[in-house]
Formats: C-alpha cells, sequence, structure tokens
C-alpha cells in the first residue's frame, strides 16, 4: 500500500508560473547538460521544510536510446536522481548543510510502483524529516504521474566540499 501523499495533489497548479523556473534552479544546483533531472519547482513549504517539483520526460533524455530498446521507461536510478536534485535544491536554498554540493548519503524504503515514460510529467514531492546541522539532512520522496505515486522512499543527503577532492591536491 502506498504511503500517506507528503501534500495533497490539490496544492500542485500547472497553471501558475512555477515559483523556480530552470533558470532559477540552476543558480542553486549544479547538475547540467544530461544529469539535469529537474524542470521546475512550484510549490515550497518553508515551515514544512518541503517542496513539489517536477521533471518533463522528453525523448531526447540520455537513457531514452539504450534503456529497453523500443519501450523506453525512466531507470528507477534517474528517478531517484530526480529526488536528489529536488532534495538538494532545497537544502542549498535554504542553506541547511553547508558544503559545495549535496550528495547522496543513502537510500532506504524505496518503492518503485508503476513505469515512467516518454511524456509523462513527473511531479516530486521531498520533505525533510531529520537534520543534523553541518553533517545530513533525511528527506521523505515521492514521485507521481498524474494521480498514481509512481516511486517513493527516503534518502540522506550529505555536505561535500570541493577541497576535499583528489583534484583539488
Amino acid at each position: 500500500m502506498p504511503p500517506q501523499h507528503i501534500y495533497s495533489l490539490d496544492t500542485v497548479n500547472f497553471d501558475q508560473p512555477p515559483m523556480f523556473s530552470i533558470e532559477e534552479i540552476r543558480k542553486v544546483n549544479p547538475q547540467r547538460f544530461e544529469m539535469e533531472q529537474l524542470t521546475a519547482v512550484l510549490y515550497v513549504d518553508e515551515a514544512g521544510q518541503g517542496l513539489v517539483g517536477y521533471k518533463d520526460i522528453t525523448p531526447n533524455e540520455f537513457w531514452v536510446r539504450g534503456h529497453m530498446p523500443e519501450f523506453p521507461l525512466m531507470p528507477g536510478v534517474v528517478l531517484c536522481e530526480c529526488a536528489a536534485q529536488l532534495a538538494g535544491f532545497f537544502a542549498r536554498k535554504y542553506d541547511l548543510l553547508k558544503g559545495d554540493f549535496l550528495g547522496f548519503g543513502g537510500m532506504d524504503e524505496v518503492r518503485f510502483r508503476a513505469p515512467v515514460f516518454v511524456g509523462d510529467r513527473l511531479l516530486i514531492m521531498v520533505k525533510l524529516t531529520s537534520l543534523r546541522p553541518g553533517r545530513r539532512a533525511e528527506f521523505d520522496f515521492q514521485g507521481f504521474v498524474k494521480d498514481k505515486m509512481v516511486f517513493c522512499g527516503r534518502m540522506i543527503g550529505v555536505p561535500i566540499d570541493k577541497s576535499r577532492s583528489p583534484a583539488a591536491d
């Protein structure tokens, strides 16, 4: 049985301009080119520490040609990346963790409930559930196509500093 929705689907209004467009997301998130997995942020709940965004799935996604040729469904790992980028946007925009980037620290209870295809609009919700300032942030996440939950789980985000990179030596 799917978990209760983080936010009601009625919260989402695609007729209004997004709160943050792709250009505004790029000011916060470092991902570019084929690794950009957000189209816009629609709703921010600062008090409840969560947000809702989406990714429009186009025929030009990097995985379309090779993942299930002639039946391209979105890989689960890319679905998780979408949720991580939304959580990362929230953590960096609202300065929850220090560091240059927000990286994966782990994932739990991930469930894939239905496939996502080219042409779908993937609605993503994340909500902060635990914060250890400067060390880690934990988020619940859910994804929907139309009104159907297609994946859900929990993730841990950790700060990453460029100065700790081997390239920095």
